[in-house]
């Protein structure tokens, strides 16, 4: 047991020393992608200002926040600085980056980790139901529903609810952060996508699990149908699930940047469309970096769960 625990330490050093290099390419892509816009920020920031973008002025303020400076050399000291833990500072606010992100962050949190309740309030029972009942009635309408969740865009899911459950019954508010109400239909809209995958998954891995030999083994012994699910079923059943839940809880950090824009959620999501539209590039560069953390530090901990899991994989570990 001591060697398979060993085992899962080296795997989750080789990942974490993977990091860099992920990181790494994820800066180089974001800094050549966001250069590729035709507007540039100078521009964009005198006209915030109010002051006519005349070439001298645009030169002058290129200078300032040295956009006139080889492209090379501009990653180079970005990444020096990022080392060093300095992200910069915003082009339009004037305060820096880091401050300004991880302000936001915990109110995105907020979103994401009521979605990923959802998602699993709302899947695992009608998963397990339609499994259960499979090709009734019951099993048609959750499929169907599940089929219908995944097919809606994001954007017009959240103007849909706005539309019923704020503007026409009046249940919910229809923007802002500040009780529970307010985190309600953000957070169903950021859900319903992944609830109808979960809903599949999860139908189809009980179904496969149901008929392994140990079900039919255990249905001879005389066990009853709700012991078999709950102890030997749904057990198993969790092992790929846990895959699922990691890609879907860093995916949903993502995901949120539309939600936040239609239900104006003060979160990194809303910050980061804002900070596009006026080319502030050191905003985007830190947002695209901590998403990428916390989306490969989540897959990191769902792996290393489904190796506690699933002893099996930590063995062909070590014998690799």
């Amino acid at each position: 047991m001591t060697a398979l625990y060993e085992s899962t330490w080296m795997f989750c050093l080789k990942r974490i020393l993977t990091l860099p290099f992920v990181l790494l390419g994820v800066s180089i892509i974001t800094f050549i992608f966001i250069r590729l816009v035709p507007e540039e920020p100078a521009e964009v920031i005198l006209r915030l200002a109010r002051v006519v973008p005349t070439e001298e002025a645009i030169q002058a303020l290129r200078e300032e926040l040295g956009t006139d400076k080889p492209f090379v050399l501009q990653y180079l000291l970005w990444a020096k600085g990022v080392l060093q833990l300095d992200f910069g500072i915003s082009y339009v606010s004037k305060l820096p980056v880091a401050h300004e992100l991880f302000a936001k962050l915990p109110t995105t949190i907020e979103l994401a980790l009521a979605a990923f309740v959802l998602i699993l309030g709302i899947s695992l029972p009608l998963g397990i139901m339609s499994a259960l009942y499979k090709n009734t009635f019951i099993d048609k309408i959750i499929r169907f529903c599940s089929i219908l969740s995944v097919s809606i865009p994001t954007f017009w899911l959240g103007f849909l609810l706005l539309y019923l459950f704020s503007l026409k019954l009046g249940f919910f508010p229809t923007n802002g952060k500040g009780t529970l109400a307010h985190l309600v239909l953000p957070a169903f809209a950021l859900a319903l996508p992944t609830i109808g995958t979960f809903i599949q998954f999860i139908r189809s891995t009980i179904l496969e699990e149901l008929q392994q030999q140990y079900v039919q083994y255990a249905k001879l012994r005389g066990l009853k149908s709700s012991v078999i699910l709950l102890h030997h079923v749904l057990p198993n059943a969790a092992i790929p699930l846990t895959s699922l839940l990691g890609m879907t809880l860093g995916s949903l950090f993502g995901g949120a940047v539309i939600v936040e824009q239609v239900f104006s959620w003060p979160g990194l999501g809303r910050y980061l469309i804002e900070s596009i539209i006026n080319r502030d590039y050191p905003v985007v560069q830190c947002y695209v970096l901590i998403i990428a953390v916390i989306y490969v530090l989540t897959n990191l901990c769902t792996d290393v769960l489904h190796r506690l899991l699933d002893p099996h994989l930590m063995m062909n570990d070590r014998r690799d």
